[in-house]
C-alpha cells in the first residue's frame, strides 16, 4: 500500500500510501490503516474563509487534505498535494455524478498525489454508487447511516464535514485533525441549508476542540461568556445563561419580523421569477445522466 514518493516540493516522503489507495474500501478496519499514515489530516470546508495557498502551506508534505463534493468553489487550479475527496450519496446517488461534473472536479486533483474518492452516506435514503460512477476514478465506500442519529437534532441531518471530523476522531488516529473552513457563515457566494442543524455543529465542534479532539484551524477564541461569570462570581452560571438565553430569544424573535416584513416586499418580484422559470425552455434545464447506481 505504501511507496517512496516525490512530492511537488522535492521531498521524498517514505511510508505515505501510494495514489489510488481508496479503491476498494469500504469499512473503518479498511480506512484506517491508510489514514493513519499522515501526520495531519486536514478537512477543508467549501468557504470563503479557505485560502487553499495559504492554508497548504502550514503544513507539512505529509498532511492530508480531504475535500468535499464541489471542490472548484474552492480550488482555481490542480493541486499540488495529497489528497481525499468526500463524495456524499443523495437520495439519487451523488451529486456530482447524477449532474455529470465526476470529471469537472476530479481534474483538480493530479493522480500521482490523489488518495481517490470516499462515496459516504449518513441517512437510509442516500444511496452509495458504484465504483464504475466515478470514471474510473478510484473509489472507495462508508456507510455511516445512524452515525450520529443517537445525539443530533431529530428532523437534520449531519453536514459530511461534521460527520467526517466526528468519524475521523473515533478512529483514534495519531495524527492531528484539522478543520479549516468551517465557519457555517451565510455568504453572497455560500448558502446554508436549513436541511442541518448549523448551531448545533458549531457548539459540538468547539467543545470538541476545547477537549483536544480536534483542532480548529485559526484557533476558537475564548469564550466571552466565561469572562462573564467571572465578572458575576455571585451569580449562578445557571442565571446566567438564562439571561443570555433571554436576549438572543428576543433578538431571534425581532430578526423574524424584520423576515417577515422582506417575504412580504418580495412577493412580486418572487411571482415574477417564478414565472419567468417556468417559461425557460426545457433545452436550458440541466437533466441527470441516468439513474445513480445503473
Amino acid at each position: 500500500m505504501s511507496e517512496l514518493r516525490q512530492e511537488p516540493t522535492g521531498a521524498v516522503d517514505a511510508g505515505l500510501p501510494a495514489a489510488g489507495s481508496a479503491a476498494g474500501l469500504n469499512s473503518a478496519d479498511e480506512w484506517r490503516p491508510l489514514l493513519a499514515a499522515y501526520s495531519h489530516i486536514v478537512l477543508v470546508a467549501n468557504s470563503d474563509a479557505v485560502d487553499m495557498g495559504s492554508l497548504q502551506a502550514q503544513f507539512p508534505p505529509t498532511a492530508l487534505f480531504v475535500f468535499f463534493n464541489k471542490v472548484y468553489k474552492v480550488l482555481d487550479r490542480p493541486f499540488p498535494g495529497h489528497s481525499l475527496l468526500i463524495s456524499r450519496g443523495q437520495p439519487r446517488g451523488a451529486n456530482i455524478v447524477y449532474r455529470g461534473e465526476v470529471g469537472e472536479v476530479v481534474k483538480f486533483f493530479p493522480k500521482e498525489y490523489f488518495l481517490g474518492i470516499m462515496n459516504i452516506r449518513l441517512g437510509p435514503e442516500e444511496k452509495l454508487n458504484p465504483a464504475a460512477d466515478f470514471q474510473g476514478a478510484p473509489t472507495g465506500h462508508l456507510d455511516l447511516v445512524g452515525f450520529c442519529s443517537d445525539f443530533y437534532t431529530e428532523g437534520k441531518t449531519p453536514t459530511s464535514g461534521f460527520a467526517m471530523a466526528l468519524w475521523l476522531s473515533d478512529l483514534k488516529l495519531p495524527g492531528a485533525i484539522v478543520l479549516a473552513g468551517f465557519s457555517a457563515r451565510r455568504s453572497q457566494k455560500w448558502r446554508v441549508v436549513s436541511a442541518h442543524d448549523w448551531t448545533f455543529e458549531q457548539t459540538f465542534l468547539r467543545l470538541f476542540a476545547r477537549l483536544g479532539k480536534i483542532t480548529i484551524h485559526g484557533g476558537v477564541s475564548l469564550n466571552p461568556y466565561i469572562r462573564l461569570a467571572e465578572r458575576f462570581s455571585e451569580i449562578p452560571s445557571a442565571e446566567i445563561s438564562l439571561a443570555a438565553a433571554e436576549v438572543l430569544s428576543e433578538r431571534l424573535g425581532n430578526a423574524d419580523a424584520e423576515v417577515d416584513k422582506l417575504i412580504s416586499l418580495t412577493n412580486v418580484i418572487r411571482s415574477t421569477d417564478n414565472f419567468l422559470r417556468r417559461l425557460r425552455p426545457k433545452f436550458l434545464k440541466r437533466k441527470p445522466k441516468g439513474s445513480p447506481g445503473e
